[in-house]
């Protein structure tokens, strides 16, 4: 018998974006965050947890997630571009 696994549902706020590295091919990022369990609804999609950030937080992240980008194209070889 198999039964249906359930994908809990959260909601995150992000306070404040401390760090972020790559590795191994992730990218990894360290922040204070709130998270809070939602109870699960059903809008069509599925179940899925909301990321919540500040416009100034959203700024620091792209940023980051650019310089980090970058970082990695940067050490592709020349064929791979």
């Amino acid at each position: 018998m198999r039964y249906a696994r359930t994908m809990k549902t959260f909601n995150i706020e992000v306070l404040r974006i401390k760090a972020m590295s790559n590795s191994h091919g992730l990218v990894r990022a360290r922040v204070d965050a709130s998270v809070q369990a939602t109870p699960e609804r059903d809008e069509g999609g599925g179940p899925s947890s909301t990321l919540s950030l500040t416009v100034e937080n959203a700024r620091v992240l792209l940023l980051l997630l650019k310089a980090q980008l970058a970082e990695i194209d940067g050490r592709k070889a020349r064929s791979q571009r």
